[in-house]
């Protein structure tokens, strides 16, 4: 069947490479309430890793650790700490997607393949993309389950107040310079996909640093890619800290969409999720961007939350401190109000909040 990208229906499941997955799989659902869903090891006999199934709405985290010393897992968490290996788009016909992306240049990592179980027929193929991340093509029309190998949780969930996190906004890669506009193409050669804004030199900056990034989507909207890169600065960026840091190129933050980011920011500070901070004074100039929205500016003051909009409406965000003890993957947490773009103000507003967090760790 000819390639469309209508086919591409959405982000499915992340894969996560840790050193701890019990930890982590903790880690995720107390603080940012994922329920415990599913356990892979050697209880279900694998032998080679421990993986935790979370789910959260339309979010499925697979937190993964190998339980032997001569393991790709193994070798990932030693190289960039805990990541993200995999990110993956839903589709119609996995065969179809894998084929148009080898065809236009992207590189196999593992060619389409069936798994089977009583909850029906899953397939997927991979190809790799930047730094030692991966992209998986899924489609799950004919499973009714969440992912094959995996044996129902029956231990103890560590969930506390719900957060109301419900799926993926987007997947945020940070690259080496020179390869923002690579993988730009790269994504609209093997995914169809389009580019939808572009941040130049100077849109992004401060006095220190700056970055260049471009945004890549799908048709319909349903799969979103921003691309970092550094831009030359008298100081270090902090794109280049993560390349740094990371070892390599790799997904820098993953956005989550909900229906209500104040509720959600306040049981996620309940929970004792970090935030980085938003100076006061931000809200001092915020100006027109605060006319006529339905939250109170005092309150999303109160809690950190960014505010931009454009031309159809405005989006709330707020971004988590890193969640490892590399400074290098953290959250965004998203609220869109009419607002299908990337807000330059508040894109600008986290530059400068990470600008001064790299400093902290000396790194600027």
């Amino acid at each position: 069947m000819a390639y469309s990208s209508l086919e591409i229906k959405g982000f499915d499941y992340v894969q996560h490479y840790v050193g701890n997955a019990r930890h982590s799989a903790y880690y995720y659902a107390r603080l940012y309430g994922f329920d415990i869903a599913g356990y892979m090891g050697p209880e279900t006999g694998v032998r080679d890793r421990i993986s935790y199934l979370l789910t959260c709405n339309e979010l499925m985290f697979a937190i993964t650790s190998a339980i032997v010393p001569e393991h790709d897992i193994h070798n990932f968490v030693t190289r960039h700490g805990d990541g993200i290996r995999e990110i993956t788009f839903k589709v119609t016909d996995v065969y179809s997607a894998f084929e148009h992306a080898i065809a236009h240049g992207a590189e196999m990592y593992k060619k389409p393949y069936t798994d089977k179980d009583d909850q029906g027929t899953l397939v997927r193929g991979s190809v790799k993309i930047y730094g030692d991340t991966i992209l998986t093509f899924v489609d799950r029309s004919k499973y009714s389950g969440l992912l094959p190998g995996y044996e129902p949780y029956e231990g103890p969930q560590m969930k506390l107040e719900d957060t109301g996190l419900v799926r993926i906004d987007h997947i945020v890669g940070n690259v080496e310079v020179g390869k923002m506009n690579f993988w730009a193409e790269f994504f609209e050669k093997t995914a169809d996909l389009e580019t939808f804004i572009h941040f130049d030199k100077g849109d992004i900056s401060t006095q220190y640093s700056s970055l260049v990034s471009k945004v890549v989507r799908s048709k319909n909207t349903a799969v979103r890619l921003p691309i970092n890169e550094p831009a030359e600065g008298i100081k270090k960026s902090q794109i280049e800290e993560y390349l740094d840091v990371n070892y390599g190129a790799g997904v820098q933050h993953i956005a989550i969409e909900t229906a209500d980011i104040v509720k959600t920011i306040r049981a996620m500070r309940a929970n004792g999720v970090e935030f980085i901070g938003t100076p006061q004074t931000y809200y001092e100039v915020i100006g027109d961007r605060a006319h006529n929205i339905d939250e109170d500016i005092k309150e999303l003051a109160e809690l950190d939350i960014l505010l931009d909009r454009d031309e159809k409406g405005y989006l709330l965000q707020l971004f988590t401190q890193p969640v490892g003890d590399r400074p290098t993957l953290f959250y965004e947490i998203i609220e869109r109000k009419g607002c299908d773009g990337f807000g330059q103000n508040n894109f600008q507003s986290l530059f400068e909040s990470i600008e001064r967090e790299q400093a902290r760790r000396g790194n600027l």
